[in-house]
Formats: C-alpha cells, structure tokens, sequence
C-alpha cells in the first residue's frame, strides 16, 4: 500500500505542488485581508491539492500511450508498470471526491462554479491534440487556484471589489504559460512527429523561448496593477523587483542551443519565484494592517 502511494504521488509530481499552493494562498490572503479562519485555510488547502491531484491524474492517464512513445518519459510510473491503470484510476477519483467535498465546506459558490473548474481540471490535458494555445489553457487552469480562494472567502466574483482575484488569475495564467513553454522545447521534435500541437513544435524553439518572456512580461505588468489596485508600497513592489531578476535569470538559463539547464529554470525558479511572491504579499498585507 505504501508503495503504490508513494508510486501515485510520484505518477502526479506532487512535490509540484509548491508551484502552485501559494499561490491560493496569496488569493486567500488579500480576501481575508490578512486573516483567514483555519476552517478556510484547511478546506483550501485539501482543494488545492486535490484539484492537482484530479489534474495530473487525468494527465498521465489521458498520456500514457504518448508518454510511452517518448523516450524522456517512458519511464513515468504509469509507463513502466510500477503503478497499475486502476491504481492511477482509484487515486485520481478519490481526489476528485474529495475536492468536491472541499468545496462544499467552503461554501455554495465554490460549490456551484466547481463543475466548470472541473472541465478544465480534466480537459487542458488533451488540448495539445490540437491547439498549440494548450501552454496558455495550462496557465489558466492552475490560475484558478487563486481566484478559486478568493471566491471561498469573499463569496463574490464579479463584483469590482473582486478584481484582485481576477488579477491574480491572469499573474498565473502568463506566469505558468511562460515556463511551460520553456519546459516543452525538450519535447519540440516529438511533438512534430506524434502530431501533437505545441509552440516550439508550430514555430520553434527560438521563437516559444520569445512567447515565454512574452507572457513573463504579462505577468509582471499584471503584479504591478495588482499592487497599484490594493495601493501597497515599497515593500510589495520591491518584491516585484525580485521576481523579476528571477525571471530574467530564468531565462538566460534556457537558450534555443542549450536547454541543458532547462530543469533548473523549470524546478528551481519557479520555486523561489512563487515562494518569493507570497512573502512579499504576505508582509505587504501585514505591513497594511498596521
């Protein structure tokens, strides 16, 4: 049992997580303004993992046959037999049971836009079969993570009091879309032989690495509104300032002859860059309360 555990927390990348998780934790941060219960710290805890969960799982079990036909991942866990279909199966439907029992403790709204998050969750796995827009659809679903608390603390979307969650759905929608496409060159000329519809596979991978600093360059004009909109000072745009030398040494990491260090851009920066973030809001928001 531990062992298959262990296998279907690898099948999901789950240490990945930490892309992510601050990120509903920033959305759940400036909608408590700073103070949110444990009950809504706990439940958006499970359902941000879950949601991950139910989103790599339906991935490597939508790619198992690409996965197996592509030498970089032919030894996943699904691929080389460590972890069976109905194992894979069993802990991607217990995720999603429990994501749905996440959102109702968190209260009728998330319950109610749940099923649209779920098209998402599910379906951004199978758009590389035809669109090469996949990187941006990528972005947008983890994007929902914020937005998603957001919603289970305020209880509102659409009114002009929520625009920072709808801002911060658009800082992960260019901020994932940007180093994914970093992160699909390795696979740019797989891609093109099995069909699959990717930038560097369309346009290159000199020209995926340009749309990456193209949408990282989103991203940091979208920070930049975010903390004009909540009037933060030094602090928070002093914050700014380091993801941005983050990013640029991410991308002088990753060059379209080189992508030898493509992990480290992936993995590392990203690590620091959303660790980084959610620090500095963090005090921004502390510093506000004063």
């Amino acid at each position: 049992m531990l062992t298959a555990v262990r296998n279907f927390l690898e099948l999901i990348k789950f240490k990945h997580t930490i892309f992510a998780l601050p990120f509903a934790y920033i959305g759940m941060l400036i909608a408590a303004q700073g103070h949110p219960t444990w009950w809504q710290f706990g439940w958006i805890t499970v359902a941000m993992a879950s949601a991950r969960t139910v989103a790599m799982g339906v991935n490597r079990i939508a790619d198992r046959f690409i996965d197996a036909a592509n030498p970089r991942t032919a030894r996943r866990p699904l691929v080389s037999g460590r972890i069976s279909l109905r194992t894979a199966w069993i802990g991607t439907g217990a995720a999603a049971l429990l994501l749905v029992y996440a959102a109702w403790s968190l209260g009728p709204l998330p319950l109610r836009w749940l099923p649209l998050a779920m098209c998402f969750l599910i379906g951004y796995s199978y758009t590389k079969r035809f669109t090469w827009l996949s990187h941006w659809i990528l972005g947008f679903t983890d994007g929902l993570a914020p937005l998603g608390a957001w919603v289970a603390v305020r209880g509102s979307l659409f009114s002009l009091a929520d625009s920072p969650g709808w801002l911060l759905l658009g800082i992960v929608t260019f901020w994932i879309a940007g180093f994914d496409l970093i992160y699909a060159c390795q696979d740019a000329d797989f891609d093109r032989r099995a069909g699959l519809h990717s930038v560097p596979a369309r346009f290159g991978v000199a020209a995926a690495l340009h749309a990456s600093v193209a949408s990282h360059g989103v991203m940091v004009l979208l920070l930049i509104t975010l903390g004009m909109v909540l009037h933060w000072g030094v602090v928070y745009f002093a914050g700014v300032g380091i993801v941005i030398a983050l990013l640029i040494y991410e991308h002088r990491l990753v060059q379209p002859d080189d992508l030898s260090r493509l992990g480290v851009a992936f993995f590392n920066m990203n690590s620091y860059i959303s660790v980084t973030l959610f620090l500095t809001i963090w005090a921004a928001l502390s510093l506000a309360q004063r």
